[in-house]
């Protein structure tokens, strides 16, 4: 069984060396291999992230009741006491007339009213006891409540540092997958360039739509000039020219997933309102947060696809993707978001558009940078 491989390797060794490939195949097939670590990493950090913070506010769900409960006690106490307090001071006054209660049960006429006599200083005993036993029983809860919030509080320390972790390691993870990206995107600017200068020539020449490959009419778009950010800096550095036929990876800041779905999720709501999809903007940040993609990626993909959902090949089918539909926009989203991850990369590239749009890469690869931009 170990050998077949064996064979195999040196047939495609033997076979590279006498078509003149030799080797050459071999750092790509390493860097497919670190890029799919990387993302198994990154999709990792996800899951240890989300496992924790639920943790943590499953902890804290538990501290909240017990609190409550601990509360809810001690207000009790004041009234359990003067209770108890009225239960032992009855108990002792009985028991100071002892005499006089034997002199009332000798004097019952009959049996039954001696029945009834002992009957009604048993409930009156028992009355006592039970106003003491309530006050112990409290006091017995509250510090068992009291032992339990100490050590979920102590709990609840660990889950906390545990998610920062967790945290921490997820942010690492994305900015390790940007900075790859980056470099990748480095290396093909040149046919960025190209690929941007042949739409802008479509255009020109009147050309206004191209088809993708599953058959969907798209329209032509370029990048426009870099725009400034929140924090205002420009969304791409460096020249126009050049900066605008490649995405700027710095655009996306990675910070803990609440921050990041806030931010996101109100920006691509923005570039969705109107259209079919409109309000899932949180549906695409959270993906693109949990499988660690720029969140501009799939929003801007379904527009040139599909109008954003509004011409649709397959029912919630945005992004002519595979040859099936889904039943809701949110499990559309998210599995879309997942397979850019897995099958396509970081963010737009050459290389993603000759694997996503071959017939008409340079246009597609326009049109998504485009629409990127403009999240």
């Amino acid at each position: 069984m170990t050998r077949r491989p064996m064979r195999l390797a040196a047939t495609a060794l033997a076979a590279g060396l006498l078509f003149g490939v030799g080797t050459n195949a071999l750092p790509a097939t390493a860097q497919a291999d670190e890029a799919s670590d990387l993302q198994a990493k990154v999709e990792q950090t996800s899951k240890d992230y989300n496992a924790a913070t639920k943790h943590l506010k499953d902890v804290q769900a538990d501290i909240d009741a017990n609190q409550q409960k601990l509360d809810d006690l001690n207000a009790q106490m004041p009234e359990l006491k003067r209770e108890a307090a009225s239960s032992i001071n009855s108990s002792y006054k009985l028991s100071q007339s002892s005499n006089g209660l034997i002199d009332m049960l000798l004097s019952a006429e009959n049996f039954n009213d001696l029945v009834s006599a002992m009957n009604y200083l048993d409930i009156i005993a028992g009355k006592n006891y039970q106003a003491i036993d309530r006050l112990v029983e409290a006091r017995e809860q509250a510090q068992e409540t009291q032992d339990k919030l100490a050590a979920q509080k102590t709990e609840a320390q660990n889950a906390l540092a545990k998610a920062e972790n967790a945290m921490n390691d997820a942010i690492a993870a994305r900015k390790e997958a940007q900075q790859r990206a980056a470099k990748e995107l480095a290396a093909q600017q040149a046919e960025a360039q190209k690929a941007v200068e042949d739409a802008e020539k479509a255009e020109k020449d009147g050309q206004t739509t191209f088809k993708t490959e599953s058959g969907n009419t798209a329209t032509i778009s370029t990048p426009e000039a870099p725009q400034k950010s929140n924090d205002g800096a420009s969304s791409n550095g460096g020249s126009q020219k050049q900066d605008s036929a490649t995405p700027n990876t710095g655009a996306v800041t990675w910070s803990a997933r609440d921050e990041f779905v806030k931010k996101w999720a109100s920006r691509i709501d923005a570039y969705l309102a109107g259209s079919p999809m409109a309000g899932h903007g949180k549906t695409f940040a959270e993906a693109a947060y949990d499988n660690g993609v720029d969140p501009r990626f799939s929003p801007a993909i379904a527009n040139v696809e599909s109008s954003k959902g509004l011409y649709c090949f397959k029912p919630h089918n945005a992004w002519g993707w595979g040859s099936s539909g889904w039943g809701d926009w949110d499990s559309a989203i998210r599995d879309h978001v997942a397979g850019l991850a897995s099958g396509y990369g970081y963010t737009v590239s050459v290389s993603v558009a000759k694997k996503y749009c071959p017939p008409n890469w340079q246009f597609w690869y326009s049109a998504v940078l485009s629409n990127m931009n403009s999240i």
